[in-house]
């Protein structure tokens, strides 16, 4: 896989419904995720963990609900997203992204399998990266 750069938009508990208003507007296909799925019970089991529109024009739009106790703040709500299975690449972006700005996740393994970190750089733009695990 390719790598890709997209937004990624964090929601305060309504990102089933954005997604699939966005998934309206641009069509495609929309996968969803919840909190549940990896494990959470109780209150919030149901929002959205990890949602990613994928348009027929290319267009890929990532999204998820603010998770309990993690500040929402409008208008810093978007992050720049980097992903893909080509993880020297993803890396060396992370290290240069990271270096001078705050690591607020560490780029490791996570429960879904992947490598996945977050910061915000020295110019104060949020990024995520995510280094898929290769199938066999």
């Amino acid at each position: 896989m390719a790598s890709r750069l997209n937004p990624y938009i964090s929601f305060n508990g309504d990102a089933r419904e954005a997604m699939e208003f966005y998934k309206s507007v641009f069509g495609g296909t929309l996968a969803l995720n919840t909190f549940g799925e990896f494990g959470q019970e109780g209150a919030g089991s149901d929002k959205i963990m990890h949602a990613m529109l994928e348009t027929d024009e290319g267009y890929t739009v990532m999204g998820s609900d603010t998770p309990p106790g993690m500040p929402y703040n409008p208008g810093d709500n978007i992050t720049v997203s980097l992903s893909g299975d080509n993880g020297d690449v993803l890396r060396g972006y992370w290290e240069k992204l990271s270096s001078s700005g705050n690591v607020s996740m560490p780029l490791e393994k996570q429960m879904w399998g992947d490598e996945f970190g977050a910061c915000v750089d020295k110019f104060g733009i949020n990024w995520v990266v995510n280094i898929s695990t290769q199938q066999s």
